[in-house]
């Protein structure tokens, strides 16, 4: 069972998403925040596995929230997909760098919405390739930032590990990359299980940065 906490101000969205979500059998509800501090407070009380977060709410808006979350040992399991009404490439690159798997306007499809909490859940990060694109052009037209501490860590991955997570940061899906790569589709997850832990990094969201911040691609490889 996928334990799901909401977090929205405004509680006839929240009451549409709660009917929605516990309509399916393997995803429950476990709590409602009407901003960004309380859902901190209730994704370590519940211990739920993700969390629909809005954007803009008083106080601590979403982004903040997530920083928060994403900056905690203690929920270290807790996923967050950024819900706004706003599909802005400014949201998208925040949300990720926020610490946020997944990024959805509020008009999504609701058999969309479903699948997006398994995914997020699961552990792979909720970016098609067109938003990676996006978000690599924009990571690509902000001045130049010193390298992080993951450019060195880059050195501890095999040329195979390099060239999987070049294939991640183009947005494909394990399965894409198994096929690519001529892996079967373990080999390629298990690549990527073991480039996460070597990078310290908590889903394929932040690989996407990561791979462009360190060099690794660049906008014009990213197909």
């Amino acid at each position: 069972m996928i334990r799901i906490l909401l977090a929205d101000d405004q509680a006839l969205i929240r009451a549409g998403f709660r009917v929605l979500l516990e309509a399916a059998a393997d995803l429950e509800v476990v709590g409602d925040a009407v901003d960004g501090q309380q859902a901190v407070e209730l994704a370590r009380r519940e211990r739920a596995d993700v969390v629909l977060m809005d954007i803009r709410m008083p106080g601590v808006d979403g982004l903040e929230a997530t920083r928060r979350i994403a900056a905690d040992e203690d929920l270290a399991g807790v996923k967050v997909i950024i819900l706004t009404t706003f599909e802005s490439d400014e949201y998208v690159f925040q949300a990720i760098r926020a610490g946020a798997s997944g990024f959805l306007v509020k008009d999504t499809e609701p058999a969309e919405l479903l699948q997006a909490v398994r995914v997020v859940a699961r552990g792979d990060a909720l970016l098609s390739p067109s938003v990676t694109r996006r978000l690599i052009t924009d990571l690509a037209s902000r001045p130049a930032a010193p390298v992080p501490a993951g450019g060195q860590a880059l050195s501890a991955l095999t040329d195979r590990e390099r060239e999987v997570l070049a294939l991640v940061a183009g947005g494909l899906s394990n399965e894409e990359i198994a096929g690519h790569l001529y892996l079967s589709p373990l080999t390629a997850k298990t690549h990527v299980s073991r480039i996460m832990t070597k990078l310290s990094a908590r889903d394929r969201a932040q690989l996407v940065v990561l791979a462009y911040e360190t060099g690794l691609i660049t906008p014009g490889s990213v197909r």
